[in-house]
């Protein structure tokens, strides 16, 4: 009989799924205004959902917990997370709330008008990680954001750090968070911008930034990984800080990119490499997503290790 071949340390997402309903317009109304708009599209979002999709890109097999409801998105959603080959069984169907959505106009320049529905997302719960259990069980990385309530984040961090996975937290959208979370994060990924709201620090220089990550290590933090956009990473760690810098790219879109490093990050980790070897692989990664538009639709097939 032939042996059963022994499935990879994966990664756990814990976090959102939305639905990015987008409207192109010349201009954007004012309070009472109706205004034509020109292009309409339908996009998958989420930070949750585009981090289990970096890192499913990225090689690993991947668990995503989360919250959709039973409607037409969710069921979008879920057809999708499964062409990407990402585990769905621990994603909840929600009977009382509608799938996360964002409404967005984008005028002139770039400027928009956003609004975020986040429907099922705000009932993921503590049960719901819970139940997760086995998942957390067979894997190395675990990797969250703040989409989803506080005390269900706390709940996974717990769980992810007593079953001895390592802990990934996006800090975004941007909160303050209570010390006793922030000791249960190995790897804090703020951006500058996250950085600079998080310790009340500026973070116009390189030595600014690294000053502000050295007082989130004094929350308790294992490391920090500040993504600094164009100037690359900085690691920062009780051993010193280290950049590791970005290729030089033409950027076309932006939108996440973040998503994209920390997505292949948890999977890097996951495949074993070292923590540098993680970084530059996520770097690398995020650089690649710039140069096509979108977010999800951007993210790069790559694996971990390879050129």
């Amino acid at each position: 009989m032939a042996k059963r071949q022994k499935q990879p340390p994966s990664v756990v997402v814990v976090g959102s799924s939305n639905t990015d309903l987008v409207v192109q317009s010349d201009k954007l109304p004012e309070p009472g205004m109706t205004v034509l708009g020109g292009e309409f599209q339908v996009i998958p979002g989420g930070k949750g959902a585009n981090q289990a999709v970096a890192a499913a890109r990225a090689g690993a097999p991947v668990f995503f917990v989360a919250n959709i409801g039973r409607d037409d998105f969710g069921d979008a959603a879920l057809q999708r997370f499964e062409c990407e080959g990402i585990e769905t069984r621990f994603i909840v169907r929600d009977r009382h709330a509608p799938s996360g959505v964002a409404l967005i106009m984008v005028g002139d320049r770039g400027r928009n008008l956003i609004s975020v529905a986040a429907g099922s997302n705000d009932r993921l719960a503590k049960a719901h990680i819970d139940r997760a259990k086995p998942a957390f069980a067979g894997a190395r990385s675990c990797l969250l954001q703040l989409e989803t309530p506080l005390p269900t984040v706390e709940a996974a961090l717990r769980l992810a750090k007593r079953e001895g996975v390592t802990t990934i937290l996006d800090p975004a959208p941007c909160r303050r968070l209570a010390k006793r979370i922030l000791q249960l994060v190995d790897i804090l990924t703020p951006n500058e911008t996250e950085l600079a709201e998080m310790t009340g620090l500026p973070v116009k220089t390189k030595r600014d930034i690294e000053r502000a990550g050295e007082a989130l290590l004094q929350s308790g933090v294992g490391e920090v990984l500040a993504t600094c956009g164009g100037r690359g990473v900085c690691r920062l760690a009780k051993r010193g800080q280290q950049w590791f810098p970005a290729p030089r790219v033409r950027a076309v879109d932006t939108v996440g990119a973040g998503d994209c490093f920390n997505g292949t990050l948890a999977s890097a980790l996951s495949a074993g490499l070292a923590g540098d070897a993680a970084i530059r692989f996520a770097v690398g990664a995020a650089a690649r997503s710039v140069i096509r538009p979108g977010a999800q639709p951007s993210f790069p097939k790559l694996k971990p290790g390879a050129d």
